[in-house]
């Protein structure tokens, strides 16, 4: 229904607790903004791995019941939505599997951008799939290796493979978390009642009052097992740059994330800061789009002076579907959603910040509604660059040609917008909010500098 990129995935792991499976479930719950689509845990039940896995929200699908089946000290989760594997419950995380050296779980957050040749190659060489998933491919690589120990044999596997990856592996008695080289996605290190604990955001940590102890570097693989001891292996080569995703920091991530050295919330709030800088107007009152326009809108108003109002209120009940009435109403998707506060918005020039357009159909209704609502001038304001191009490192983004702003001047998209005006966060002034050098990120769907190469027949 939202004019949105959509979330990637969400992983979770914790080693040796008493309360495993209700800690998976608290992190992912935790992690539910990184994906509504399915939801799934592996809890290691005296060296036999358990899985249970469910469509839809972490809340609605483990219930005590489900729980109860998930018995353990140990265990990894993961919420989904599908970047790469259509929807079903085959395409559910972790995957479970059992081989020659016993049984295996896995959970990824991220897409490969080689997978469709490693398949291709695998199932030539007598691999069968039981999925879509590209996560499915390092299984099969997995399987292949000589190595004796898992840590080894997942060297061998990545060693194969191009791309974004964040992943969790489970054995009976050990646990394996592994970031990319380049750094795509982010993947933290904490501790809870003396276990550790490996997950996407802290916002996981912080639910179940953890600690948070570190970020996993990039192209680091930690390896847990025995009684809590963890050792890091660094067994990629460097890379000159890293690419970590500055989208993380635009919108992705929860704003209450400590994520690539920085807080996302302040980092939102800087870029509001510099974009009014950049192109502060004339207003009466600054309005975000909730939720993730809000830290945004903060900065921008504390900057150029101007109230900050909660003028569009957002509706939480929200399920994954609706009955629509019979007669039509303008705008029905959008206010089924958000509604404008009247009184805020009469005879007033209402400054709107948002986090991105991406196809602009919302943000056209948006505006109307503030319109219709009594405001007398809509300047729109977004804290990210134009959009131009698609993601094809573990977010589902639409294709080139349904990006508005990789074929519409600013100027064009403003009058389908029927906004008083627009305008962008520049690349620069980002960046410079996220208080890292511009090397250590990836921008590719703001600048299409992409840095890994990805197939043609992709974009």
């Amino acid at each position: 229904m939202f004019d949105k990129f959509r979330e990637e995935c969400g992983v979770f792991g914790i080693f040796n607790h008493d309360e495993a499976s209700r800690f998976i479930y608290l992190g992912l719950h935790a992690l539910q903004h990184r994906g509504q689509e399915s939801a799934g845990i592996v809890t290691d039940d005296e060296d036999q791995l358990q899985i249970q896995r469910i469509m839809g929200l972490v809340s609605e699908g483990f219930h005590e019941g489900v729980l109860h089946k998930l018995p353990g000290k140990s265990g990894i989760g993961h919420v989904r939505y599908s970047t790469a594997g259509a929807s079903h419950l085959k395409n559910a995380q972790p995957f479970l599997v059992k081989y020659i050296h016993g049984q295996l779980a896995i959970a990824h957050n991220g897409n490969l951008v080689n997978a469709p040749g490693l398949k291709h190659r695998l199932e030539q060489e007598g691999s069968i799939f039981q999925s879509t998933m590209d996560t499915e491919v390092i299984v099969h690589l997995i399987a292949r290796s000589l190595k004796s120990d898992l840590e080894g044999r997942i060297i061998d596997a990545l060693f194969h493979v191009s791309g974004a990856y964040s992943l969790l592996f489970m054995e009976p008695g050990k646990m394996v978390g592994v970031r990319d080289p380049h750094g795509f996605r982010p993947l933290v290190l904490g501790k809870v009642d003396g276990s550790w604990v490996l997950a996407s955001e802290t916002t996981a940590l912080a639910l179940i009052d953890g600690e948070f102890v570190r970020e996993i570097e990039p192209g680091e693989m930690v390896v847990i097992s025995g009684d809590n001891e963890l050792k890091s292996i660094r067994a990629f080569p460097q890379v000159e740059n890293y690419s970590k995703c500055v989208f993380e920091q635009v919108y992705f991530a929860r704003p209450d994330s400590f994520l690539f050295g920085a807080s996302v919330y302040e980092v939102r709030k800087e870029m509001g800061r510099t974009l009014a800088r950049e192109s502060v107007v004339e207003a009466d009152v600054v309005v975000p789009v909730p939720d993730s326009g809000v830290p945004a809108a903060i900065g921008y108003a504390e900057e150029a002076g101007i109230p900050f109002e909660m003028g569009l209120i957002r509706s939480h009940y929200i399920g994954r579907t609706f009955i629509e009435p019979s007669q039509s109403i303008r705008h029905f998707g959008v206010k089924l959603k958000l509604l404008p506060v009247p009184s805020i918005m009469k005879g007033k020039r209402v400054v709107v910040i948002d986090d991105s357009i991406v196809r602009s159909t919302t943000s056209r209704k948006i505006v109307k509604m503030l319109k219709e609502a009594g405001a007398k001038e809509v300047h729109v304001r977004i804290s990210s660059p134009p959009t131009v191009a698609p993601c094809f490192y573990g977010i589902d983004t639409p294709t080139k040609g349904e990006l508005v702003a990789s074929s519409h001047t600013v100027e064009e998209i403003c009058k389908h917008l029927t906004a008083d005006s627009l305008e962008y966060l520049s690349l620069d002034g980002m960046i410079k909010a996220t208080g890292s050098p511009k090397e250590d990120f990836c921008h590719a769907c703001f600048s299409e500098e992409y840095p890994l190469p990805f197939p043609k027949n992709n974009s």
